[in-house]
């Protein structure tokens, strides 16, 4: 496993864990499944897990802070967490220091810890990135020895450049995929230009960019990818990366015919994005132990080539720009 820097939060395994899945949101997921998905990870190499603090209520955070008690303690591995979504409703005006200093805390008993590695505010509304006061009590919980470190979590390019412009800030966690290209026109740089990390989440575009799945794929009802398609109950690009699903599989099927027969999607997908030398580390999510030793193994493929990226080149632009470019 390959490492890279992360901001000022130090060196982390450029293949993470993206602990959502663990938490709820994608169908029904056992204790014992959970736990063994985060062993799986640890045992591949990996060494970063973000999770948040409204998956499954709380639930990932404890799971994550259980399994990994032992190296969390030691330093051995990296947490980071978000805070803000918890906000009923989720307006600007609630993130204030006594707000963040609750959600820290409760995070804080949730993983165990004394002081949290990395707190990302969980995709706030735009507002927030233009009030100085939220980053300043961020800095107060960093202070107090709450927390180790602070970042965002965007939903648009607009607001991780913004969200740039703040000292304090050490890492950006955006979507960024062979569907969502366009953080590599900007976003990339500046980030690299302020070393700020930058951490790639939805990597796989919620299973489209696995290649499993198919037109006549049905989803449990308490599956986002089945409640979420519209955006009803968050941002829709959290889903799918915001491609309309029959796009999406147009796409994939586009890819598997420019693709060459020896790399798989997945690894195609993860490769294309750790390909980006600002990029700090992906966090693709699963509960499939198999699944979670492929991603990790990604860390060690090959480069892609410079066929394979105009391939990604010629599928967006053929059947993705038009959806999502201009939207995040």
């Amino acid at each position: 496993m390959n490492h890279r820097e992360l901001g000022g939060v130090g060196a982390v395994s450029e293949v993470g864990y993206g602990a959502w899945q663990i938490g709820g949101d994608w169908g029904e997921v056992t204790e014992e499944a959970a736990v063994s998905a985060v062993e799986a990870a640890r045992d591949a190499g990996i060494d970063f897990f973000d999770t948040a603090d409204v998956y499954g209520d709380g639930r990932s955070e404890r799971i994550v802070g259980e399994v990994l008690a032992d190296e969390i303690a030691a330093g051995d591995v990296t947490v980071a967490t978000k805070a803000g979504r918890r906000l009923a409703p989720h307006e600007a005006d609630g993130y204030t220091e006594a707000n963040l200093r609750r959600f820290v805390d409760r995070s804080r008993e949730n993983l165990g810890v004394e002081t949290l590695d990395l707190v990302q505010l969980h995709c706030p509304p735009t507002d927030v990135y233009y009030r100085p006061e939220t980053f300043d009590a961020l800095a107060t919980l960093e202070d107090e020895g709450r927390i180790a470190g602070y970042g965002v979590s965007v939903e648009r390019v607009e607001e991780g450049l913004k969200a740039m412009e703040f000292p304090g800030v050490e890492s950006v966690q955006i979507i960024f995929n062979p569907f969502r290209q366009r953080p590599a026109e900007l976003f990339l740089e500046e980030a690299a230009a302020r070393d700020v990390g930058v951490i790639c989440r939805v990597p796989l575009a919620s299973g489209l960019l696995t290649g499993a799945l198919s037109r006549d794929a049905a989803f449990p009802e308490d599956d986002h990818r089945n409640y979420n398609r519209e955006g009803d109950a968050f941002d829709v690009g959290e889903t799918f990366a915001g491609v309309p699903f029959e796009a999406g599989l147009d796409a994939v099927d586009a890819l598997d015919e420019r693709l060459p027969d020896d790399r798989p999607l997945p690894e195609f997908a993860l490769r294309w994005i750790l390909d980006h030398d600002a990029v700090s580390t992906v966090i693709p999510g699963s509960t499939t132990p198999e699944h979670i030793r492929a991603n990790a193994a990604a860390s060690e493929a090959t480069l892609l080539s410079d066929a394979e990226r105009e391939a990604a080149s010629e599928v967006y632009d053929e059947h993705v720009r038009e959806h999502v470019h201009q939207r995040w």
